[in-house]
């Protein structure tokens, strides 16, 4: 998990609990709230929606699966999402909205100044909350820009697989090219190629980017040749035998250690 969020699917949640919550969008410490199909008293749900609305840190706020739960909820949402600034991924798939409660999110979903990301899957929507959505999406096509990067950069950076991430001709400057450079030097990723062609950034801050990336190839080569090197040993050395052994660490850092067998 990273550092600044909050996953929980299924739970109960106390009144302590959901206290804690939101101190941390208070105080600008969580940036992923997950609360899949947790559940929570009214009270405790609005509590939640009031930390949200002072939250200064908040980029990505997953509600699936039941949580906004009668009218009332998807009330307290609206004015939470109201008073917000820093959303930009909101995740409601599997509640039952209607139209109604569609129509009562639309104005301050509306008015966001950061949103980007909306799912509105298996929400009970018909013609007219269809005919709502519409109206959010841009007319002019607008590419993604900057104001993903923040919520892109936490994604990539909490993935173990992605390998080659293609944003060329997305509509970036550099200060998105400085998140993805602050991302490479403190998360291990396995990311091997970030294309950022076509773009207003420089050739400086994009050579940082491959400079770093071709380090932790050099790094990963590395520590391979190092843990292949005890296995030729064993075979011509005398004596005991020593094994070289790969840790991982939650956040997928890599320890070596050797321990006399």
């Amino acid at each position: 998990m990273l550092p600044g969020s909050i996953h929980m699917s299924g739970e109960a949640l106390s009144g302590a609990e959901v206290k804690g919550v939101c101190e941390g969008l208070v105080g600008g410490t969580v940036r992923l709230l997950s609360l899949r199909g947790c559940h929570l008293s009214d009270r405790d749900f609005a509590r939640l929606c009031q930390g949200v609305s002072q939250s200064s840190s908040l980029v990505q706020l997953n509600l699936n699966l039941g949580i906004v739960s009668s009218g009332a909820r998807v009330q307290q949402l609206a004015q939470g999402l109201h008073a917000n600034r820093s959303l930009q991924s909101l995740f409601l798939h599997g509640n039952p909205l209607t139209d109604t409660g569609l129509a009562l999110l639309n104005p301050a979903l509306a008015v966001h100044p950061s949103l980007v990301s909306l799912d509105l899957g298996d929400c009970m929507l018909g013609d007219e909350g269809i005919s709502l959505i519409c109206g959010l999406l841009p007319p002019d096509g607008a590419k993604p820009g900057d104001h993903i990067a923040s919520m892109l950069a936490v994604c990539v950076a909490s993935s173990r697989t992605l390998e080659v991430l293609d944003l060329e001709g997305t509509g970036l400057t550099n200060q998105s090219a400085q998140i993805l450079l602050d991302m490479v030097q403190n998360y291990p990723t396995p990311l091997k190629t970030i294309i950022l062609s076509e773009n207003n950034i420089s050739v400086d801050l994009q050579q940082k980017i491959a400079d770093l990336l071709s380090e932790g190839e050099e790094e990963d080569e590395g520590e391979g040749q190092e843990m292949d090197r005890p296995v030729r040993e064993k075979a011509t050395k005398p004596g005991p035998a020593f094994h070289r052994v790969l840790l991982a660490s939650s956040l997928g850092d890599s320890l070596l250690a050797e321990t006399e067998m």
